[in-house]
């Protein structure tokens, strides 16, 4: 399976049981995502653990992304979806990049800029390739 896609499919899971942490395994590009997420306020936090007991040499652990709910105990995020896929690329230059639920949504690229939001990449007039969405 696809990493990101891995990542995203146990966060839905995770908010749907209303955990308050989830832990993936490593990768950057996990950990630039949970870094956008917590910037657009979808979630709390992150960290990447240790994995001291990994049998493997280089021990690489775990990103720990703690989920963030309303006052009500209601999830912040009520949805993610995987857009560009291993086996269907999705790019789209700066002024095509689509808009999640009329703004309140963000849809995140992976751009030569590194991983951006909609919003930064209309206005840094740069298109990429079409990771996930998140509202």
């Amino acid at each position: 399976m696809d990493p990101i896609s891995d990542m995203l499919s146990t966060m839905r899971n995770a908010v749907a049981k209303k955990k308050e942490r989830v832990d993936v395994p490593f990768s950057g590009v996990k950990m630039n995502i949970a870094k956008v997420l917590k910037d657009e306020g979808f979630v709390s936090g992150y960290k990447m653990m240790k994995n001291e007991s990994a049998k493997t040499p280089d021990k690489r652990g775990f990103l720990r992304i703690t989920l963030k709910y309303t006052q009500d105990k209601r999830p912040v995020i009520t949805g993610l979806k995987r857009v560009s896929r291993p086996g269907l690329r999705v790019y789209r230059p700066y002024d095509e990049i689509p808009r999640v639920r009329a703004a309140f949504g963000v849809t995140i690229l992976s751009t030569s800029r590194g991983l951006l939001t909609d919003s930064e990449a209309r206005k840094q007039k740069v298109g990429g390739e079409v990771l996930c969405q998140v509202w």
